[in-house]
This record gives C-alpha cells, sequence and structure tokens, in this order.
C-alpha cells in the first residue's frame, strides 16, 4: 500500500473515530434511558436520570478512550499537567464567584444556615456532572477530534459539547435564554483551551464541581431568582471569560499538550 493510501485510511479512521466519539456515547445513554424509563421499576426522574444518563456516557467514553488513547490520551495526566489546570480552573471559579455575589441576590436563608445534604450534593456535581462530562468531551471528544481536525478544533467542539450538556442537564442551568446558552458554550471553550493547554482534564474537574457548588449550593439564590439577574451574570461572566480565553490561547503549537 502506497503511503498517500495510508495516510487516506488514516484520515478516514480519525474521521470514524470523532464521530463514534460524538455521537455513540449519548445516543446509548438516551437508548438505556427510555428503556428504563420503560420499565416500571427502573422509572428515573429528576437527578436520577441526569445520573443515569452521565454514567452510560461516561463509561461508554471511557472504553473507548482507553481502547484508541490510552489514559493519557484521555487527558488523565498528574503532575505539572494537573497543577496548572487546577490553577487555570481556579481563577475561572473566583471570577464566577465574585460576579455571582454581584448580580444575583442571595437567598437569606443561605447566609443562616449550611446546605442540607452538602456532601451528597457535592459529590454528585463532581461526579456526575463535572467528572462524567468531562471524561466525555475533554477526554474523548476532544481527543477525537484533534485527531482528525487539529488540537484547537478539538478544544472548540469539545466545549460547545460541554455546553450542550451544562444546557441541558446542570443543575445551575436556570434561565432558558440567549445570554445562558452564550454563557455555557463560552464556559465549555474556556475548558477546552486548558484542556489543550495543560492535556490534563483533573483540574477542570475539581474547579467545575468547586465553582457549581459554591456559587449555586452554598450561596443558594431565592426560589424564584430573577431571570434579569441571572442574564446580567452571565453576560459579565461571558466577557470575563472570552478575556480569560484570549489570554490562554496557546500562540505556537510548542503549547498543545493534547
Amino acid at each position: 500500500m502506497s503511503s498517500t493510501a495510508k495516510r487516506r485510511d488514516h484520515a478516514q479512521s480519525n474521521a470514524l473515530r470523532a464521530v463514534f466519539a460524538l455521537i455513540v456515547p449519548p445516543l446509548l445513554a438516551l437508548l438505556l434511558s427510555f428503556l428504563a424509563a420503560g420499565m416500571g421499576g427502573l422509572a428515573l426522574d429528576g437527578q436520577a436520570q441526569t445520573a443515569f444518563v452521565m454514567t452510560v456516557v461516561a463509561v461508554t467514553s471511557l472504553l473507548l478512550g482507553l481502547r484508541w488513547y490510552g489514559l493519557v490520551g484521555m487527558g488523565f495526566r498528574g503532575g505539572r499537567a494537573l497543577t496548572a489546570g487546577i490553577g487555570f480552573a481556579a481563577l475561572i471559579w473566583i471570577v464566577f464567584l465574585a460576579l455571582r455575589f454581584i448580580f444575583v441576590a442571595i437567598s437569606p436563608a443561605a447566609l443562616e444556615s449550611r446546605p442540607p445534604h452538602a456532601g451528597r450534593t457535592f459529590m454528585y456535581l463532581l461526579l456526575f456532572e463535572a467528572l462524567a462530562t468531562q471524561i466525555w468531551t475533554y477526554g474523548l471528544v476532544f481527543r477525537a477530534v484533534s485527531d482528525w481536525r487539529g488540537p484547537l478544533t478539538g478544544a472548540i467542539v469539545s466545549g460547545i459539547s460541554f455546553g450542550l450538556v451544562g444546557i441541558l442537564l446542570f443543575q445551575e442551568s436556570m434561565a432558558n435564554t440567549v445570554s445562558s446558552a452564550i454563557y455555557f458554550v463560552t464556559w465549555g471553550i474556556v475548558y477546552g483551551i486548558i484542556r489543550l493547554r495543560t492535556g490534563s482534564i483533573g483540574g477542570t474537574v475539581v474547579g467545575q464541581a468547586a465553582q457549581t457548588f459554591t456559587s449555586w449550593v452554598v450561596l443558594t439564590p431565592y426560589p424564584d431568582p430573577n431571570i434579569g439577574q441571572l442574564n446580567n451574570l452571565y453576560l459579565a461572566a461571558t466577557v470575563a471569560y472570552m478575556i480569560i480565553a484570549w489570554r490562554l490561547w496557546p500562540k505556537q503549537k510548542s503549547d498543545y499538550r493534547v
């Protein structure tokens, strides 16, 4: 086989992997969720349904990713990569928390007592919103699309995928507005750039869980949060995230950590 034919076959293989990475985990999760809902004893709702769906997505993504790329290729790296990821994610967390104080009113009850079931809530956020989502988006999707269309495209596509999951499933998705959608996608792209710059998903997993827990569980908004306040928060956070993304944007190929 000629070198040209080998390159063509390799490109086709990468394209198929990217398509599989984007479609197979969520499709399988939805199928199993529908099957479970059709069985009386396994009917799921609320957090249980989200946990079930994201567990299937994460397990499927991990199995495919380990077969194709291995743990390191999926973003499971420690050392300096993990430390750098934690630092960048912490910066985003601090910025959002500050904006949360400014733009959205806090329920008086949140200032008088600790949130109920705090430990269980944090573990749910860590495992099913942060880790499960990022195994698929910044583990499998990022790596598959990077091999197919390049690392920057991988960061953007995985970030958009993260944003779509956030809009549909995250507890903090309280406003069904355009500004909310733009915010979640921008947040996802910033995390995608962090994944590209560090090569690790560990920092963003911990940062996401901590950010959501402190911003929306500890600082509980009123039962019916003001949509205008939320929109102002999302718009301000989007602008801040764009500035961070611009500062983190890789300037040369040596900045890539795929």
